[in-house]
């Protein structure tokens, strides 16, 4: 049992259980209905991705290796908020027990909200595949 972190939109693998959309807008033009069946994700869980405000400041401008320590400084500092911690930490216990994944619509996940978020997951003491 374990979390996959994967690209939203990106076909699914065997075993890979229900997909979370830790993402905060769900995707354009999509129909609600299709969500699931265009394997973006069966259930939305924007408590988990950057702030409204964190993602405009992310599409002003190219990433640059300054620009990104930024972002993590002002993702990392949301992540440590009560309702976040709790979250991620019943995410956590839950990889022990049911396989699911996590993730968003970045095409690298080097400069994306999901690689800092498995992180957390996996310092909450997560079971994570690779």
């Amino acid at each position: 049992m374990a979390i996959r972190v994967v690209r939203l939109g990106s076909p699914r693998l065997p075993g890979e259980g229900v997909r979370l959309g830790t993402v905060r807008r769900p995707p354009r033009g999509v129909k609600k209905s299709d969500y699931a069946r265009r394997n973006y994700y069966d259930v939305w869980l924007p408590d988990l991705a950057p702030s409204a405000e964190i993602v405009s400041w992310a599409h002003a401008a190219e990433w640059t290796d300054a620009r990104w320590r930024r972002y993590v400084r002002r993702y990392m500092s949301e992540m440590r908020q009560p309702a976040a911690r709790r979250l991620i930490a019943t995410l956590a216990a839950l990889s022990r027990q049911a396989d699911f994944s996590i993730g968003c619509y970045c095409e690298d996940a080097a400069w994306c909200h999901r690689s800092l978020l498995a992180g957390l997951l996996k310092d909450a003491g997560a079971a994570l595949k690779d």
